[in-house]
């Protein structure tokens, strides 16, 4: 058995990496667990919130070394391919996970941080003390950050109570060549989805969808059913036609639940997707994560420099935290999608936007936060 050092981070995604970043800039040792290397595409909307950017800077993470797109305004369509436009209050960035992670994980090992290409199998807590048993060895922490995504065979092995649920949901996303404007996020409404697009770095355009398994099952491939289903909003049908596949295939990820989660299971702490995931048409989930993580870091400091008494005033603090930043946006994210798969709703949602043009801003400023920086 390997002693590890003061933190461990199981799973190396946005919120994962962060942490680790900031962990380590605060003089933590910290270890990292992912089971793929890096770089790496994942299923993504690849927009994020300008929320954020401060923070990042505070950790010197310059994401403008990357050259991503400035996404100053957002463009919805319901399912007929109506549209309308507006300014994003805060505006964001788009960058693609392939280019971000990767960055991240570079700026995690510059700051010392061991990274292990490792599966975890297993993890217990006993005696205060976590043990994390991966493929090749068993480790030990203090404190331990779940990071590992939307859901993952260590959700079963923590028996969380959303696995029990059966998800609906599936994600399809793929990078093309084609016209898109640089500034532009668009989220598109079609029968049993919705649809985002928007412009990453080396003039790419991601497109990525969320799609209902029930409707797509009836289709023998990814490409028979954007034909037969996205297609019939007619601004898709345009974009599609008018792009070219990147990728060899689209990258797809199945049983996606928007269902709450817990943020503390059996002491460890959930960030990122693995805390809880916001409806993509809200179009703010990497900024979520990223800020999950800033949260949690600065209260494991706190831990440890023996501000914050105990495991349990650190674990009270975390869920009332999380909780007051994330409640609010992850409801209202759940209630829009609820409401706009009824089409009668959408046109109502569309005509209103057009009409009262302050609307739609409004509605972003309910699924987003406020400029945020280091404490």
């Amino acid at each position: 058995m390997k002693t590890n050092p003061e933190v461990v981070i199981v799973g190396g995604g946005l919120a994962g990496l962060v942490a680790a970043i900031h962990l380590s800039k605060a003089g933590l040792a910290v270890t990292l667990i992912e089971k793929t290397a890096y770089p790496r595409h994942k299923v993504c909307g690849e927009y994020v919130s300008n929320e954020i950017l401060n923070y990042l800077q505070d950790l010197d993470v310059d994401v403008f070394q990357l050259n991503p797109t400035q996404i100053t305004k957002l463009q919805f369509s319901n399912r007929r391919g109506k549209i309308v436009t507006t300014t994003l209050p805060l505006g964001g960035f788009g960058i693609s996970r392939y280019t971000l992670d990767d960055f991240l994980y570079q700026k995690a090992v510059k700051n010392s941080c061991t990274i292990l290409m490792e599966t975890v199998t297993d993890i217990a807590f006993i005696d205060d003390v976590f043990q994390v048993t991966t493929n090749k060895q068993t480790l030990t922490a203090n404190i331990l950050l779940g990071a590992y995504g939307k859901r993952s065979n260590i959700d079963q092995v923590l028996t969380r109570d959303f696995m029990r649920k059966p998800s609906t949901w599936l994600a399809v996303k793929a990078h093309y060549s084609g016209d898109f404007p640089n500034d532009m996020v668009g989220l598109h409404n079609f029968k049993g989805g919705y649809c985002g697009i928007s412009k990453v770095e080396n003039n790419s355009i991601n497109i990525c969808y969320l799609a209902d398994y029930k409707t797509f099952k009836k289709y023998k491939n990814i490409a028979d059913y954007q034909q037969e289903v996205l297609y019939k909003n007619k601004y898709l049908k345009k974009v599609f036609e008018n792009s070219s596949l990147l990728f060899e295939k689209p990258l797809t990820i199945g049983q996606i639940s928007f269902d709450q989660k817990s943020t503390i299971e059996n002491h460890i702490l959930m960030i990122g997707d693995t805390a809880g995931l916001i409806h993509p048409l809200c179009g703010n989930g990497m900024a979520m994560a990223i800020h999950s993580a800033k949260i949690a870091s600065e209260l494991v400091v706190e831990y440890y420099t023996s501000k914050t008494r105990s495991r349990i005033d650190l674990e009270k603090k975390y869920t009332q935290y999380w909780k007051n930043h994330f409640a609010k946006r992850l409801f209202i994210g759940r209630l829009l999608a609820t409401t706009l798969q009824y089409e009668t709703i959408t046109a109502i949602v569309l005509y209103a936007a057009v009409s009262i043009p302050s609307i739609l801003p409004w509605i972003i400023k309910q699924t987003h936060g406020k400029p945020v920086s280091s404490s």
